[in-house]
């Protein structure tokens, strides 16, 4: 008897596995639009928070990383059915710490600047 494998290749991944991989990209793409949201507004609509130099490095980077995390997301979706299809690993979790990192550095920032700002 022959070993069978755990994922034939003209099989079709359950469908609750792709439409929730789905939804997951669709949140990439919610936390994009989050982010350039905040960065425009940062920019142009909270002229008095803390200095002009401040606010441009924290719009930038909130914009950059609105610009990272569509392309994340989508690179992630493509490799989740190609490992649901495929029965191969899940991708690793690299790209989710970069966000992450971006992300909170940007919050530690925000409030150091709030916090300097508060003092003076």
């Amino acid at each position: 008897m022959a070993d069978t494998p755990l994922v034939e290749h003209n099989s079709r991944p359950d469908e609750r596995f792709t439409l929730a991989s789905e939804r997951t990209f669709l949140a990439w793409v919610r936390t994009s639009l989050g982010l350039l949201a905040g960065g425009i507004a940062m920019v142009h609509l909270v002229p008095e928070f803390s200095t002009g130099w401040a606010r441009t490095l924290l719009g930038t980077v909130m914009i950059l990383l609105a610009v990272i995390a569509p392309i994340t997301g989508l690179r992630r979706w493509f490799q989740v059915r190609r490992a649901l299809e495929s029965g191969a690993d899940m991708p690793d979790e690299r790209e989710l710490w970069v966000l992450t990192i971006g992300v909170t550095t940007v919050a530690i920032f925000a409030g150091v600047v709030t916090v300097a700002g508060a003092l003076h």
